[in-house]
């Protein structure tokens, strides 16, 4: 059965609501990588240096991994606008709303992501 209105409604405010969250999330990330690139000095110890690098490597992973989700964001608003909302890329088959309550960004029944990562379509 197809979404309604006012649920496509709903997962669209929930997206925008995400959007918003990831992208502050994401320029709080660069902004700490900053300071910790300019709070190194010749003063500090390797040992904290390393720590640091270490930090700076966590950050960036996790913003690369927001940056993914933001695109997929930016994927399914598309879809919303082009009517396409809630229907698989793959199959063309309807998205469930289970998975769509778990993942509004989800452009994919679980059957099609799943044979995508396998390498199979």
């Amino acid at each position: 059965m197809a979404l309604k209105k006012s649920e496509i409604e709903h997962y669209k405010q929930e997206l925008l609501k995400l959007k918003a969250q990831l992208t502050n999330n994401i320029n709080d990330s660069k902004e700490e990588v900053k300071e910790l690139d300019e709070s190194k000095g010749y003063s500090q110890p390797q040992a904290d240096e390393g720590t640091d690098d270490f930090g700076k490597t966590i950050t960036m992973e996790v913003s690369n991994k927001e940056c993914i989700i933001l695109k997929q964001i930016d994927r399914a608003l598309k879809k919303i606008e082009e009517g396409t909302y809630g229907i698989c890329e793959i199959t063309d088959k309807e998205i469930p709303k289970a998975r769509l309550d778990a993942l509004p960004y989800a452009t994919m029944t679980v059957q099609a992501q799943e044979d995508k990562e396998k390498g199979l379509i």
